[in-house]
């Protein structure tokens, strides 16, 4: 297929590489990753991680890249020159990225209301409001904490379950219109308005990491947190979910079969080495959720220690009061001596003690796991409310979010704009696709909102994802044929594909993703019916 002159392409090599990276580098580094590596045996999980993107993510990036040069158009139109039969493939990647961007903006509407609150003298999640008898604090945000208050009350006003559907929240609607405004800003002129963003969105978050990680490694305790990531628990490789939440976290960590890495390739000039690019920006995406895993566990380990010293000192001040001692008879460093010592020699007035004696462990405290909106904006809350200058750490990490979410959401919908102007259905119309998208997702700032939100992230586009990229790289190989795809990389990079190309994608990769979708289609008839959490305000729990 010749080459398209009339169209549009990126001013040099580095603004595709800067688009990818702002595209693959999102969410997922900073609050899944982390999670895996908690739950999967720490630096141990980097062994399957780093393996599995060697196998399935490098090799699958690479041909995407491939197929969108060779083209030089978005998702249906690639596949519809490969064969005609082939044009549903590109249209089920257009429908899942439109999916994705009805839902996938309002985390950065989060994101916008977060950082607006964070220009206080106090941040409001530091502590409770107060009730309006002005008798005292919310009763509601004392039976939970100030952080999860803001979160499901503030933020979201979470109703209990999601038949409970409420109006919409004003604040919510508001911030989800500036982040589809910005969005439309960044892509309004196409790829030219948008190689500029990305000079910002994909170079600014590591600017964040940086300070955020020098400021993390020098809290009181982030020691126990780092020490935690890095000590192997080599047992967890026996486990198959291990291998299985690996192989998902860099299939979906590079934005595979979304179309957008297709629709980026084709705005480069045809004899660009996407080669050498693909391995680059899969290197810098599994080194920045690394990275970003530092950062994260630093963290962790200053709010661990925090709860840990903090009950330490309840217990003591506990023991005080109740043994009538002096006050520097006790410290944080032999309140579990004083305990021992104490139940030994009044063994009756301990007793009496009860359930206010309290359990302080900080290894359980590190091994509470959280992932998603969880640790984003309650646990990172949590943690920044506690820093020294909270506002500023405030500001900084919810505008590194808000720049990994626009990022990726830029990817998004440019994986709906390509194919479709390609086939002049909208050329002139890019508004209205963020329009339709606003308005829709104005369902998830709803009172159940957040409810719509969680189960299209659980439920949406796994199945879907995993089949697409089944079938682009199953034709790929073996109905355009290996051959074929191999003179069409040698004439636009001037060498054959080498004997790693050829094994990863006719034999490797096409076996790991049937091992992926056979154990989702398992694991969701053996789940049962799907379920979600939600919100007891009575109890202040998530059920």
């Amino acid at each position: 297929m010749g080459k398209d002159a009339a169209r549009a392409e990126w001013d040099n090599p580095m603004q595709f590489v800067l688009a990818c990276v702002s595209y693959a580098v999102g969410l997922g580094n900073v609050w899944r990753f982390p999670y895996l590596c908690q739950m999967h045996g720490g630096g141990g999980f980097l062994i399957p991680y780093m393996l599995m993107l060697v196998l399935l993510g490098v090799p699958l990036f690479y041909m995407e890249l491939a197929i969108g040069q060779k083209m030089r158009l978005g998702s249906i139109g690639a596949w519809r020159a490969i064969s005609p039969y082939l044009g549903g493939v590109g249209l089920a990647s257009v429908v899942t990225s439109m999916y994705l961007c009805l839902y996938y903006n309002v985390i950065n509407a989060w994101s916008f209301w977060y950082l607006f609150h964070s220009f206080q003298s106090v941040l409001p999640w530091a502590k409770c409001p107060v009730n309006s008898n002005k008798t005292g604090p919310v009763e509601e945000c004392e039976r939970a904490t100030p952080t999860q208050y803001f979160f499901y009350r503030e933020t979201l006003d979470i109703s209990g379950s999601i038949e409970e559907n409420g109006g919409i929240h004003m604040g919510q609607a508001l911030c989800l219109l500036l982040a589809w405004i910005i969005v439309y800003l960044f892509i309004v002129k196409g790829v030219k308005s948008t190689g500029k963003v990305v000079y910002f969105t994909a170079t600014f978050p590591y600017l964040v990491l940086i300070i955020y990680l020098i400021r993390g490694v020098t809290l009181h305790g982030a020691i126990n947190g780092v020490k935690y990531m890095f000590t192997p628990k080599m047992e967890q490789l026996a486990k198959p979910t291990t291998w299985i939440n690996a192989a998902t976290q860099i299939f979906f960590s590079l934005g595979l079969g979304f179309g957008s890495l297709i629709a980026f390739a084709s705005y480069n000039q045809y004899n660009n080495n996407f080669e050498k690019q693909a391995i680059v920006v899969s290197m810098v995406n599994s080194s920045t959720s690394i990275f970003a895993s530092i950062v994260t566990f630093s963290i962790y380990g200053f709010k661990a220690t925090f709860n840990y010293e903090s009950c330490l000192e309840r217990v003591r001040l506990l023991l005080l009061n109740t043994f009538d001692l002096a006050e520097d008879t006790i410290s944080l460093e032999n309140v579990n001596h004083w305990i021992a010592e104490l139940n030994r020699t009044h063994p009756e007035q301990f007793a009496s003690l009860g359930s206010r004696l309290e359990t302080c462990d900080l290894e359980a405290e590190l091994d509470t796991a959280v992932e998603g909106t969880g640790l984003a904006f309650i646990v990172y809350s949590e943690a920044i409310k506690n820093m020294p200058v909270s506002q500023l750490w405030s500001v900084l990490y919810f505008i590194m979010l808000l720049l990994l979410g626009m990022g990726s959401m830029l990817g998004n919908v440019i994986a709906v704009i390509t194919p479709l102007s390609d086939l002049k259905i909208i050329s002139h119309y890019m508004s209205l696709v963020c329009l339709f998208c606003l308005l829709l997702g104005l369902g998830f700032t709803t009172r159940s909102g957040n409810y719509w939100f969680t189960m299209f992230n659980d439920y949406g586009a796994t199945f879907s994802l995993l089949f697409i990229v089944l079938i682009e790289v199953i034709t790929v190989c073996y109905i355009y044929g290996i051959k074929r795809f191999e003179k069409d990389v040698e004439d636009m990079l001037g060498h054959r594909l080498n004997w790693y190309w050829k094994i990863m994608l006719a034999g490797v990769s096409p076996m790991l993703l049937i091992t992926l979708f056979i154990f989702y289609i398992v694991n969701y008839i053996q789940g049962g019916t799907p379920t979600y959490q939600a919100w007891n305000k009575e109890l202040i729990v998530l059920y």
